[in-house]
This record gives C-alpha cells, sequence and structure tokens, in this order.
C-alpha cells in the first residue's frame, strides 16, 4: 500500500517546482485566468480518464486548485487508485498570496478571452436564482421555493464542503476542455522527464 506525501507549501512546492510534476484540477477557464509554471490542466471530472497518464507521469504528483478542496478531491481519487500525490496548501491563491508568480498564456483565442473563477460563477448563478424566485413569487408564493432551494443548497455546501452547483456549471461548455486539449495534456504527461 502506497502513503500519500503530505500537503507542500507553496514556498516548498516552489524550491522542488523543478522535479515535481504539478497537476491543476480547475476548469479550463481558471486555469488560463492564471496557473503555477509548468502546471498540467486535468479538470477535476476529467481525473479518472487521466489515471493512466498520471500512473506514468514522471516525479511527484502534486494537485492544485484554488483553494484546495477540488485538489483534495482529486487525490482522494488517486489515492482510491494506488497513485500517490500531494496538494499544495491554500491552492493557486495560497501560491499567489505568498508572492509566487501565476503563468498567464496569450496570443490563442482560447486563453485570452475573460474567464471567471468557478467560485465567481457560483455567486452569480446562486445570486440570479435567489432573485429570480423572489421575483417570481410575486406572481405566485411556490416560486419562493427556488429560492429557499438555492439557500439550502448553500448551507450545504458550507457544511459538507462540497458544491453540487459548481459540479453542474464545470460541465458548460466554456469550462470544459477542448478534447485535444486534454489529449496533449495527457501525452505530455507520459513524456515529461524528471
Amino acid at each position: 500500500m502506497t502513503t500519500t506525501p503530505p500537503a507542500l507549501t507553496p514556498d516548498h512546492a516552489l524550491a522542488r517546482l523543478p522535479e515535481l510534476t504539478v497537476v491543476d484540477v480547475r476548469t479550463p477557464g481558471e486555469y488560463a485566468s492564471g496557473h503555477i509554471p509548468g502546471a498540467h490542466n486535468i479538470p477535476l471530472d476529467a481525473l479518472r480518464r487521466a489515471l493512466p497518464a498520471l500512473r506514468a507521469a514522471h516525479g511527484e504528483l502534486v494537485l492544485v486548485c484554488a483553494s484546495g478542496t477540488r485538489a483534495e478531491n482529486a487525490r482522494a481519487v488517486l489515492a482510491e487508485h494506488g497513485i500517490p500525490a500531494a496538494t499544495i496548501t491554500g491552492g493557486t491563491r495560497g501560491w499567489a498570496e505568498r508572492g509566487h508568480a501565476l503563468h498567464r498564456p496569450q496570443g490563442t483565442s482560447r486563453t485570452t478571452r475573460t474567464t471567471w473563477a468557478m467560485e465567481r460563477q457560483v455567486r452569480l448563478t446562486a445570486g440570479a436564482l435567489v432573485l429570480a424566485g423572489l421575483g417570481l413569487g410575486q406572481l405566485h408564493p411556490a416560486w419562493l421555493l427556488l429560492s429557499a432551494g438555492v439557500a439550502g443548497g448553500l448551507v450545504f455546501s458550507a457544511l459538507t464542503d462540497t458544491c453540487g452547483m459548481a459540479a453542474i456549471l464545470a460541465k458548460l461548455p466554456h469550462n470544459r476542455p477542448r478534447a485535444t486539449d486534454l489529449d496533449a495534456t495527457l501525452a505530455a504527461l507520459g513524456s515529461a522527464r524528471d
């Protein structure tokens, strides 16, 4: 049985960056808005497809997301399949707060579009649904249940540190990787050098 390495602080990860294989499990839009230099983008919902490439990757695997929650979920999936991985404490947000540079690719239409972090997308969607429920509740009181349902979902999300709305939003086209991008990432993982 393999033991999973502990989480790395951003400073420790920076010092070891050349020997690490960093996998960013955020959506492609979030990844394009700024990621740890050299990180490979494999969204959390594509992780199972990437298991063979991750198993064959060179160097210690380190998972990262915006704050650490999705990376920890990804680490649990990899651990189920016997693939050890670490996470970076605080995610890319913690990395940037420590003053470490984030890579922001430029020059392609895929990466120059304006993208929002998943947390911002969730806040917009939840707020819009609450306002719609309240507005439509003026027409018929049953619509107030929409607002109540969103409020209940937010409370559940906070208590469980999960987010069903984010899982649904991640499936929207602007949050999905192009098949060719994911294939190229998986190929790069297998050919990376120590």
